[in-house]
């Protein structure tokens, strides 16, 4: 089987990098024959939380290209074996996902536990990554501002930077969403 692509797609909020992503994905099926599916890390939590999913999901709507969604918050390592050879995924999003994971359970967020948080979350991505195609990971870019003065505010951010230059080494392609326009941070353009 040929290599699969990562590519990571961040920005900050309502930056377009979910349109830009779903873009990206359908480019890339198109291209390569490939499968559409979304694995969507959002949970309804409030209502402006329902509000984005539901605007998601409209906008998988009313393209051409059909997507498989699949719904999964947290450990998405777990339906790795939904996936197959050749298909595109896209995550959105992986600070939600991270989010998610934190607050899955309460738990103190001592060393052990956030590296284990990193780990399942890596874990997820690269089991998926070596069975696909093409694996797009879209997420926020949270870290331009000041995280001090809340401990837990900046524990998130340390390990959110942490998981971003992983992702950011192992990519094929990188780009950062601003204003709707997609900056090439690493990789050519395809």
């Amino acid at each position: 089987m040929a290599a699969s692509t990562l590519i990571f797609i961040t920005g900050g909020v309502r930056s377009g990098k979910s349109s830009f992503a779903e873009k990206k994905a359908i480019e890339v099926a198109r291209k390569t024959g490939g499968g559409l599916s979304y694995l969507a890390t959002g949970v309804a939590s409030d209502s402006e939380m329902k509000e984005r999913i539901e605007k998601h999901q409209r906008d998988r709507l009313t393209v051409a290209s059909q997507w498989k969604t699949y719904e999964q918050s947290v450990q998405i390592g777990k339906i790795t074996n939904e996936f197959k050879g050749g298909e595109v995924v896209l995550l959105d999003c992986l600070t939600t996902l991270l989010n998610n994971e934190l607050f899955a359970s309460e738990q103190n967020w001592d060393e052990q536990f956030l590296n284990t948080v990193k780990d399942t979350i890596l874990t997820g991505i690269t089991t998926i990554k070596e069975r696909v195609g093409t694996m797009i990971i879209v997420s926020n870019e949270v870290l331009n501002e000041s995280l001090l003065g809340n401990e837990m505010v900046f524990t998130y951010g340390r390990l959110l930077g942490q998981i971003h230059q992983y992702l950011v080494k192992e990519a094929d392609q990188v780009f950062l969403v601003e204003a709707g326009i997609p900056i090439v941070m690493k990789g050519a353009i395809s």
